[in-house]
């Protein structure tokens, strides 16, 4: 009797941790795509730059960037709209993963839906803080959803682990 008791337990501990962390990984995946969707938007404002990015980061503006080379415009634009693309996509792919494979307890599901967001900021931050774009104006957003993300991702990995051990 005891021991289905400590089963029972252990099974409701993980459906409660599957669930709290694939909403919390799933809330930060949308946290991305509204990200990717205001970086698509000043794309096509007079803003143009990303959010948090301004005169102390970039002395230029559109206007004076459009003036100089309207090539180079042409390109920053088709880089902005690009980036906001795999970043909008990337946030598409953790959902899914996490609505139909972390929630019910994949392994393979958590990887993929840790794997992506990791991958992509492992090859962009960096640039930033060479560069002098790591502004909390900036990042700020992103530093939220990720660390939302990550208490999510954790959540669910003990979720996951239960499990199994079950």
């Amino acid at each position: 009797m005891t021991s289905i008791t400590v089963e029972h337990t252990r099974a409701e501990g993980s459906a409660t941790a599957l669930r709290t962390g694939s909403w919390l990984m799933g809330i930060a995946a949308a946290g991305f795509i509204g990200y990717a969707v205001i970086f698509f938007v000043r794309n096509f404002t007079d803003s143009f730059l990303e959010l948090g990015i301004g005169p102390n980061e970039v002395n230029v503006g559109k206007d004076e960037i459009q003036r100089f080379s309207p090539s180079l415009f042409e390109y920053v634009s088709h880089l902005h709209i690009a980036v906001s693309g795999f970043i909008a996509a990337t946030g598409v792919a953790v959902l899914f993963l996490v609505a139909y494979g972390v929630r019910r307890g994949q392994l393979w599901a958590w990887v993929g839906a840790v794997a992506a967001p990791v991958l992509g900021l492992a090859v962009a931050l960096p640039a930033h803080y060479v560069n002098g774009f790591d502004t909390l104006g900036h990042l700020g957003l992103i530093y939220l959803a990720v660390v939302i993300f990550v208490v999510g991702a954790l959540v669910c990995l003990r979720g996951i682990v239960q499990a199994r051990r079950s």
